[in-house]
């Protein structure tokens, strides 16, 4: 098994707090749920419930909240894997699409925060694996997308000169994979190679560096 797809299985965990390192505390949702989610998507029902049930708490109140939003629908998201797994295509294709609609809803109402671009993307860019390329294909694009704008984004702030290794290194190396597996080539050695100046200390990295960019089946 080669680096990105090893890299892969956490970096779901790992990215989807990734973009918002250096945000103002108040905008720092994903620090009261995250905890849970990503104990969730590790097989821990009951911590993803709770991070659910809290994120249901806000929509309640604030239904146009576009962190709990793109954290509920990831959720769903992850729920309709599980359901389809054991065989309920009905249950899943349904939490699949709300789950969908609520982080594009997020999108629509935040299409500048990195804390829900990267939330979005780094789900999509893990649930497109195994699918069929016509299905996967528009939704890798769009999780790709995610990946560039947040980048953009947080270099236009200014942001990203204020991120850790870590971070770059995480947003870097999925931008990588999203358009290594998309057949840019080109692209993807681009971002990666900034990887290798922007995140020295990354350690897949130090690990091993020269597999990072095996293209993955989808």
């Amino acid at each position: 098994m080669n680096v990105i797809t090893l890299v892969s299985g956490w970096m779901l965990a790992l990215a989807l707090g990734v973009a918002q390192a250096g945000a103002q505390p108040e905008e720092r949702f994903d620090m009261l749920v995250r905890g849970d989610f990503l104990a969730g998507f590790a097989g821990d029902a009951e911590r993803l419930a709770r991070g659910m049930a809290a994120c249901e708490q806000v929509l309640s109140t604030t239904p146009d909240h576009p962190q709990a939003l793109v954290w509920h629908g990831s959720g769903l998201a992850f729920r309709a894997g599980t359901a389809m797994s054991r065989g309920d295509q009905v249950h899943g294709t349904a939490l699949w699409k709300q789950g969908l609609a609520e982080m594009d809803r997020a999108i629509t109402l935040a299409p500048d925060n990195p804390g829900v671009l990267i939330p979005r993307g780094a789900l999509l860019l893990q649930s497109t694996r195994g699918l069929p390329p016509a299905m996967a294909t528009p939704l890798l694009r769009s999780a790709t997308a995610n990946y560039q704008h947040a980048l953009d984004v947080q270099e236009q702030s200014g942001r990203w000169r204020t991120l850790g290794d870590h971070a770059k290194g995480e947003l870097l190396f999925g931008l990588a994979e999203g358009y290594s597996r998309l057949g840019e080539p080109a692209l993807a050695r681009r971002v990666f190679d900034r990887l290798l100046e922007d995140a020295r200390t990354w350690p897949v990295i130090i690990v091993e560096p020269r597999n990072a960019l095996k293209a993955p089946k989808n």
